[in-house]
């Protein structure tokens, strides 16, 4: 909480910060509080009546969908929508045996250190094809 809320919402401190304030001060400051408090009033008002429309909406929707023999659950049904089918992961296409290790790639994205430093060295991913996969 910043210092001046603090000082404002407490009693004996916020008397302390306007001690200095002239009568007439004090006056204009309590019809300016008194301002802000009504446009607060006001707005809660008009939110409550913006929410009030929605919710009777709502409820006439329900009722048409009660007399229509549905449920929110056929409602649910058809807006849903199905789960993204997620594609088999491809195969890999070349391989090579590092210290026993055999390390594969499809071919896609970033080329892996191991095969960079071969193709460095003056061989070419040829060498490297999975047989039946070129």
């Amino acid at each position: 909480m910043s210092d001046f809320l603090e000082i404002l919402t407490h009693g004996r401190r916020f008397k302390a910060a306007v001690k200095e304030l002239s009568l007439e001060d004090l006056r204009e400051l309590s019809v300016k509080l008194e301002k802000i408090i009504t446009e607060r009033e006001e707005d809660e008002k008009a939110e409550l009546e913006a929410n009030a429309e929605r919710n009777e909406r709502i409820a006439e929707i329900l009722a048409q969908i009660e007399n229509s023999g549905l449920s929110i659950e056929d409602l649910g049904e058809i807006t849903a929508k199905p789960a993204p089918k997620k594609r088999a992961p491809r195969p890999a296409k070349y391989q090579i045996e590092v210290d026993g290790e055999l390390i594969q790639w499809t071919g896609q994205g970033r080329m892996p250190t191991v095969f960079k430093n071969q193709i460095d060295a003056g061989k070419t991913m040829e060498d490297f094809l999975i047989p039946g996969m070129g």
